[in-house]
């Protein structure tokens, strides 16, 4: 089995499960056609912040329903994949020989960060998952180091999916159709970091911040885009990306996802 790329998603509204004239929507539903079956799944969600990287050791881990303000079908989705505690603790000693303290949690579950995209994908929920947790209070820097101790598991058949959102500002939403067109602040940015990850320019996306154009209007918290770095720091160092997709979901939303390999 050749070792299974790195890849970031774009979870986007968690309406994406719903909604399968979506762009994404469909690109997902197509993404394990893409890929070979991994053996297990790492999912490194943006909707889980931790002072330090956390993995989840729950054997049955349940469907967290973290929003609110959507109809009933959404909060009826289950998702029941097995956990994978010995994943977990696999990732946390790689996590560890490379210097970074681990913490683990036995109840957590997954979140819309994890199984919007895997119902998606594996909707059959029968490839064993477990979570990661972001730093918000860290840097791109630490989030590909991250990625970068996890980098054997490609090895070993695992998928590492990083599941965050190319841009992310909702304090923009105005209750946009699906398929509005996207103002010039997220294309710019959009199109930016793009360019970037398909040039392989590693040390111009750790400075992201500094030189993305519209870099604090598209991530005014930077949880969503640190799921992309963990991706990145998987692949090899020095190789550009490969996009597996690009599109908008509420004008507002870049849903562009790449592979690291």
């Amino acid at each position: 089995m050749a070792p299974l790329p790195g890849i970031f998603i774009s979870h986007g509204s968690p309406m994406l499960a719903l909604e399968p004239d979506a762009p994404a929507h469909r690109f997902l539903k197509g993404l394990s056609g893409l890929l070979e079956r991994p053996t297990a799944i790492l999912a490194v969600s943006a909707h889980w912040e931790t002072p330090r990287p956390a993995l989840s050791l729950a054997a049955q881990p349940r469907t967290i329903h973290d929003f609110r303000g959507f109809p009933p079908a959404l909060f009826a989705m289950q998702y029941p994949a097995p956990g994978a505690p010995a994943l977990a603790e696999r990732a946390g000693a790689l996590l560890a020989q490379a210097g970074l303290e681990v913490a683990y949690s036995g109840e957590r579950g997954l979140d819309h960060g994890a199984w919007t995209p895997l119902s998606l994908a594996w909707p059959a929920a029968d490839i064993p998952v477990t979570q990661l947790s972001v730093q918000p209070q860290l840097d791109a820097a630490h989030h590909a180091a991250v990625g970068a101790a996890l980098r054997p598991l490609r090895d070993e058949g695992v998928l590492v999916l990083g599941s965050g959102s190319f841009s992310h500002n909702l304090y923009e939403f105005r209750g946009q159709d699906p398929a509005a067109p996207s103002p010039a602040w997220v294309t710019v940015f959009a199109d930016w970091m793009r360019q970037a990850l398909l040039e392989g320019r590693y040390d111009d996306l750790l400075a992201w911040e500094r030189l993305a154009p519209e870099a604090k209007r598209n991530h005014p918290t930077p949880e969503h885009l640190w799921p992309l770095y963990t991706a990145l720091g998987t692949g090899t160092p020095g190789k550009p990306a490969r996009l597996l997709h690009s599109s908008t979901d509420r004008a507002i939303l870049a849903m562009d996802a790449f592979a690291f390999a």
